[in-house]
């Protein structure tokens, strides 16, 4: 995904440290916002694949550090869950102004509570998903009961979350109390999706049954089976938000998107900075290539070489199919099977032996499934060779390259 940092002011003035997350063509469909768990950061690796999953959707993502954290500006111990909320209205209000009003509002832990109360007051929210939510903000005090007593008597304490020293207010506590989110999820009225892990010890999964018995339809729950409260695993996180990606295009029907600087180019490929991964578009549909871990990448798909084989493959099948229809043929079904490799070139027949370089080969299993006679069988596997792709890996081939200065 192609990522730019960004900063834009809250209500106090603070400059808030974001990123947005555009697909590879940089023309997104709509926008979303993430807001991160309670003292975690927009650069959580969590956060980096959810929003991922959801430009692989066509989403452009917001995700920015609240007041005090990560790198945003201001005093993290002067402020208050009401901060949070008021810090995703001014994200709103930025995107609104700079890109497109946001539909979509996601919130990871206490995150995901201050997601319920801006969305409830934000009408171009349209649907808002939670992950390891609180069905009680109050719950938000057990990370610090041991120390609740002295926050009460001298208005403050230092606590420990996450292996890290925070200060927490008086002040803090008693906004908590104050929040009703059983009274906002009744009024709500917008589909909501709450995922939350079995086996999460932070917040335990009573709070998605809370949250999930005060909403109104349509609602749904996405069991997290398995993950930590963080999303910690990279398995967890990239299942996380592939699901809240799938889910929000049911409720956030899009419209075609408005031209980007790429729509010259049938396919667009971006490259970031995460290893190898690229993401890429081809018309309205987006892939993801990579390299295997060992290489230095993060294998979150196929390599080039296997995109060029698929293309091989799915051409040979397509190609065998609309002939086998043309002459009425019973062609049920075909598998074509590919395999690419280098081999030198004394070893492949029919090669120019004076060319001394390793050449690409591609060896090609078909399988045809129907009731054909050996001729049809024999003519199907001649027009493979007939292939569009096929012609275009034997013939000859010019790649023309141009430069285009890059835009911020």
């Amino acid at each position: 995904m192609r990522s730019t940092k960004i900063n834009f002011t809250n209500d106090s003035g603070a400059q808030l440290s974001a990123r947005i997350d555009l697909p590879a063509d940089r023309a997104p469909l709509q926008y979303a916002i993430f807001a991160h768990c309670f003292t975690c950061s927009k650069d959580l690796s969590a956060v980096r694949n959810i929003s991922r999953a959801l430009t692989d959707r066509g989403f452009g993502v917001l995700r920015f550090d609240f007041t005090g954290l990560g790198d945003s500006e201001g005093e993290f111990d002067k402020t208050t869950f009401s901060h949070n909320v008021a810090d995703l209205h001014a994200a709103m209000r930025y995107m609104a102004e700079a890109h497109e009003a946001p539909v979509l509002l996601i919130g990871h832990s206490l995150g995901g509570a201050a997601a319920l109360v801006a969305a409830a007051s934000a009408d171009h929210i349209k649907a808002v998903a939670t992950i390891g939510a609180p069905g009680d903000i109050g719950h938000i005090r057990h990370l610090f009961s041991g120390k609740l007593d002295r926050i009460a008597e001298e208005g403050q304490a230092e606590v420990s979350i996450g292996g890290r020293p925070f200060t927490i207010r008086k002040e803090f506590i008693e906004d908590l109390e104050r929040q009703d989110l059983a009274e906002i999820l009744e009024n709500l009225r917008k589909p909501l999706l709450i995922a939350h892990s079995p086996q999460d010890n932070v917040v335990g999964i009573d709070n998605a049954a809370k949250l999930f018995h005060a909403a109104r339809h349509p609602k749904s729950f996405l069991s997290l089976d398995g993950a930590d409260h963080l999303l910690s695993t990279h398995a967890d996180s990239l299942y996380a938000g592939h699901m809240i990606a799938a889910w929000a295009t049911r409720y956030l029907p899009v419209s075609e998107p408005a031209a980007g600087p790429e729509s010259t180019f049938s396919v667009v490929a971006h490259i970031g900075n995460e290893g190898y991964t690229t993401q890429l578009q081809a018309g309205r549909h987006a892939l993801t290539a990579d390299e295997p871990t060992q290489v230095g990448g993060n294998d979150l798909g196929p390599t080039p070489y296997d995109l060029l084989s698929a293309a091989l493959g799915a051409c040979t099948a397509m190609t065998m199919k609309m002939y086998a229809e043309r002459k009425g043929w019973d062609l049920q079904g075909a598998y074509v099977r590919v395999d690419h490799d280098k081999i030198h070139v004394q070893d492949c027949e029919a090669c120019d032996k004076s060319n001394t370089n390793k050449v690409d080969r591609f060896q090609r299993e078909i399988e045809l499934v129907g009731a054909l006679d050996p001729e049809q069988r024999t003519r199907l596997l001649e027009i493979a060779d007939k292939c569009p792709v096929h012609r275009t890996l034997q013939g000859e081939v010019e790649v023309l390259t141009t430069e285009r200065v890059a835009t911020s």
